[in-house]
């Protein structure tokens, strides 16, 4: 009996390493190098009165002291309504009213909104050409990607053509409260002086999970802690809430994380705080406001699925060599 035993368990040994490690050639061989081709039209921005202008590069020195990257797919309604009256205060009207009021205090500090259009298939790029007429291509631009590349790809290329010292994501629904910026920026004052002026400060809703677990379910709440367990055992220690969609870069920090960034898709939040922590970069977290909004584009469970292939296959990719921390020179 003690002997049949013990040949079940090495079995199941045996069984649990090859399954181990047919997990790591399938994360090895299927691992793609981002396609960092620009298609002719992302080159370029329209101004105000329709002529076509080049955006700049974020290996460029700045001018400005702040950008903010909106990633934007089929938003045509969220943004649309502000322009139609009444005003109603979604985050564009709400960014640009903090963003002019902020200016108008203090005539030194400049700024551009960039929004991106992540190949969507309503009229948001249509709309957001309405900003731009109201307030100029100077403080507001409009990047329509030829194809969608996922809420990461239109991340990283508006960063890419950024020209702020410091560079917010900020999600185009407006969960989080704008003003929130400014405890952002004392999250990375509060980091001191960093190597090579590198940091990062992460909005974070941690200080809302109970709340948010007595709304949820059972279910919902499972996939939850063991999303945030996927996330601490392969990739990111130390911070509480990867996923918020509101997190501010240094110019330099931008540079090195985003130069390095696979993942298009939903997850790309955590490769970039991986990248960061093998780096070296410090990394604040702060509280914000934030509030649900109907509309997500996550679909629960599969996109929980979907994150956590994700995760698993970030740590091994890098681990196998088929994913490498580049250069930010080698991507310019």
């Amino acid at each position: 009996m003690e002997q049949c035993l013990c040949h079940l368990l090495q079995g199941a040994a045996a069984l649990a390493l090859l399954l181990v490690l047919l997990v790591v050639v399938i994360a090895h061989v299927t691992a793609g190098m981002v396609d960092t081709t620009v298609a002719e039209q992302e080159k370029y921005f329209l101004t105000a009165s329709g002529n076509k202008e080049p955006f700049p590069s974020l290996f460029d020195p700045h001018s400005r002291e702040l950008s903010v990257v909106v990633p934007s797919y089929n938003e045509e309604s969220r943004l649309r309504n502000s322009l139609l009256p009444p005003p109603v205060p979604v985050m564009m009207e709400e960014a640009m009213e903090y963003l002019e009021k902020r200016q108008k205090k203090n005539p030194s500090f400049t700024y551009e909104v960039i929004i991106v259009d992540d190949g969507s298939k309503d009229k948001t790029t249509e709309v957001a050409l309405g900003y731009t007429r109201k307030y100029g291509a100077d403080k507001v631009r409009v990047l329509t990607l030829k194809r969608n590349r996922g809420k990461g790809g239109a991340v990283r290329m508006g960063t890419m053509s950024s020209r702020g010292r410091l560079i917010l994501m900020a999600d185009a629904d407006g969960a989080t409260k704008f003003a929130d910026i400014e405890k952002a920026e004392a999250g990375l004052q509060g980091l001191g002086p960093t190597p090579e002026n590198m940091a990062i400060t992460c909005g974070s809703r941690a200080h809302l999970e109970k709340e948010s677990v007595a709304q949820r379910s059972v279910f919902r709440t499972f996939l939850m802690y063991g999303f945030h367990f996927l996330v601490w055992f392969f990739c990111v220690k130390g911070i509480k809430d990867t996923q918020c969609g509101f997190k501010l870069f240094t110019r330099p920090a931008a540079m090195w994380t985003f130069s390095s960034l696979h993942v298009e898709r939903w997850a790309f939040d955590v490769e970039l705080l991986y990248i960061a922590q093998c780096l070296k970069i410090p990394i604040a977290e702060v509280a914000v406001n934030w509030t649900e909004i109907e509309g997500s584009k996550l679909v629960p469970f599969w996109s929980w699925l979907q994150m956590g292939r994700d995760l698993v296959f970030i740590r091994l990719r890098y681990i196998t060599g088929a994913w490498r921390l580049e250069s930010p020179r080698k991507t310019q």
